[in-house]
């Protein structure tokens, strides 16, 4: 694998409305991230991506964007973006931003001059097409967020857009020339401004199989999944090479691209050599806990298939290139309520998670409050309580699939998007120490017991546990290790056991016990010293043990195997 210079950096996902608010109005902005960019550079941040903070009605919380060219008011100034800029790059941080050219907003110029004249160059910048005949849908694809991806175009009785997401997001037309060379004019006109990448949004959906044509239904809505469509669709690399050439090749910049459903023989058009993308995250475990009907109850053998899935993610893409690697985004709920049984939630646990996948091979990415453990809401009593516009349909499709009101309700608390998206919990004062005004966002009542205050000091808090790992990837003796090593799973059969050793000029053990019970590891060759582990006790007694080690519930060790 040829060597690239993001390789090696560690990445941090801010979701700007609820990180630092600045000036008193309960929304995060810009200068709230300038304020805090010691604490990411004492936590030893390279790439700081930022969730969409361009023009924007918020529909769907930026991802509806207006005006790509400017910064919404809410969050700053383009003046506050380029000094965050620059002192990022002071601290060696480099400002990766989100890339959604998906879709924009309805109220983007391009739409409302589509609306003027829908057969004119503008309205073939997005889908619009006319009814078939007995005033039915072009086709009977639904949208993310439930419902048909058609919506009436205003002002026009007799047409319809496409929106596969909200419909106040609607799609843009990649089939047109004209459209891609303005998005690559924008992206272009970012990268010259000195950010040092993207991190592209939901890339997969811009090419459509068409004509559009109905899928089979696959819920009582007569509608079919979008999915059923990406499925079938082809030639999205002619697109996504474009882009590449006209833009990221030229600036050598760092992109990670939000891919689903990609085929293994596309893997290395995708994040190979020369690839599409630098890399793309690794979603693999997010689809464990995934059924075809909506429920409450707990995942059955969760340690097993997140082992499983994670472990097969990096195998299929060994000598390929490199995955991002996450426990938790905007876009899911918080990482170690997903992954571990409540009734197991420690610190400890908490430890365990954060460094088995961040031995991974591949890029870390930090969500802001993974790093102090911060949790799931609790369970919530009533969806006006939170925000997210994708909560009523997931709440309709509980009802519809037969869970009572409140099942329906809790099944909101463990999936909703929101559980990510309140404010960070800096301090356990008024607001979390978020902002001096009422947040944008309910707190999570456990702000109190879970914040950086509390454990910015403290040597066994979780957020020192981030530091370590990171501080051990960074290790010039064993960084090369890490970063390029062979993954190789060990004793993989071993139910609840997730080990494995990465080979280059060092040979290092990862080994965590997912489970609460004790289990032994049996070793085939000696440890030669232990690199980090969430067991003091643990870490003193395997040098001694020869090779066999008893591991405690939620053990987790780094050990550098080897003769003294």
């Amino acid at each position: 694998m040829k060597e690239k210079w993001w390789h090696d950096k560690v990445a941090y996902q801010i979701y700007p409305k609820s990180f630092k608010d600045s000036n008193g109005d309960g929304i995060g902005d810009i200068r709230g991230i300038i304020e805090k960019l010691d604490y990411l550079q004492e936590l030893g941040i390279d790439l700081l991506w930022l969730s969409p903070i361009y023009c924007s009605p918020l529909a769907d919380q930026g991802y509806d964007i207006s005006d790509y060219y400017n910064i919404d008011p809410r969050f700053g100034t383009l003046e506050d973006l380029d000094e965050l800029i620059a002192e990022g790059k002071k601290r060696n941080i480099g400002i990766v931003m989100d890339l959604v050219v998906n879709h924009c907003s309805d109220e983007h110029e391009w739409f409302k001059k589509a609306i003027e004249d829908p057969d004119g160059p503008y309205g073939k910048f997005f889908y619009i097409e006319d009814y078939k005949k007995g005033d039915k849908l072009p086709c009977n694809w639904r949208s993310y967020f439930g419902g048909s991806c058609w919506e009436p175009l205003p002002g026009h009785e007799d047409k319809l857009y496409l929106h596969v997401f909200h419909k106040k997001q609607p799609d843009l037309n990649w089939e047109n020339p004209l459209l891609r060379k303005e998005i690559y004019k924008m992206i272009n006109w970012w990268l010259d401004r000195g950010i040092a990448g993207f991190r592209i949004d939901a890339i997969i959906n811009i090419k459509k199989k068409l004509p559009f044509c109905d899928y089979p239904a696959d819920r009582a809505d007569g509608l079919s999944s979008i999915e059923n469509m990406l499925k079938e669709a082809t030639g999205i690399g002619e697109f996504l090479n474009e882009m590449a050439d006209e833009c990221f090749r030229k600036h050598d910049s760092f992109t990670v691209g939000e891919v689903f459903n990609e085929k293994d023989s596309d893997l290395p058009l995708f994040i190979g050599e020369d690839g599409y993308f630098s890399t793309m995250f690794d979603f693999s475990t997010t689809f464990i806990d995934e059924t075809g009907i909506s429920t409450v109850e707990p995942v059955k053998d969760l340690q097993e298939k997140y082992k499983k899935a994670s472990f097969k993610a990096h195998k299929r893409v060994d000598g390929i290139g490199l995955l991002s690697n996450i426990i938790e985004n905007h876009d899911e709920p918080r990482g170690v309520s997903r992954y571990i049984p409540k009734e197991d939630l420690s610190d400890k646990s908490k430890k365990m998670l954060a460094g088995v996948y961040f031995m991974m091979p591949g890029v870390p990415f930090i969500y802001q409050g993974q790093e102090i453990g911060m949790e799931n809401l609790s369970e919530v009593k009533s969806l006006s309580e939170l925000d997210d516009c994708a909560n009523p349909d997931l709440y309709r499709r509980a009802i519809e699939d037969g869970l009572t009101e409140e099942e329906a309700l809790k099944l909101i608390s463990l999936r909703s998007r929101d559980n990510a998206r309140t404010p960070f919990q800096w301090s356990g004062d008024v607001n979390a120490g978020f902002s001096d005004a009422e947040p944008w966002l309910m707190l999570n009542p456990k702000y109190k017991d879970i914040n950086l205050e509390k454990q910015h000091d403290d040597p066994e808090s979780v957020f020192s546990f981030y530091k370590k790992l990171i501080k051990l990837r960074k290790d010039k003796e064993y960084e090369r290790t890490v970063v390029y090593g062979d993954f190789e799973p060990y004793e993989e059969e071993k139910k609840n056991l997730l080990c494995f050793k990465r080979i280059l000029d060092k040979r290092i053990l990862v080994a965590a016990n997912y489970q609460r019970e004790p289990q032994v590891l049996e070793l085939d060759e000696k440890v030669k010293a232990v690199l980090i582990s969430n067991n003091a006790e643990l870490a003193e007694k395997v040098t001694e043990a020869g090779t066999r080690i008893l591991l405690q519930g939620y053990d987790y060790l780094v050990a550098e195997l080897g003769e003294e």
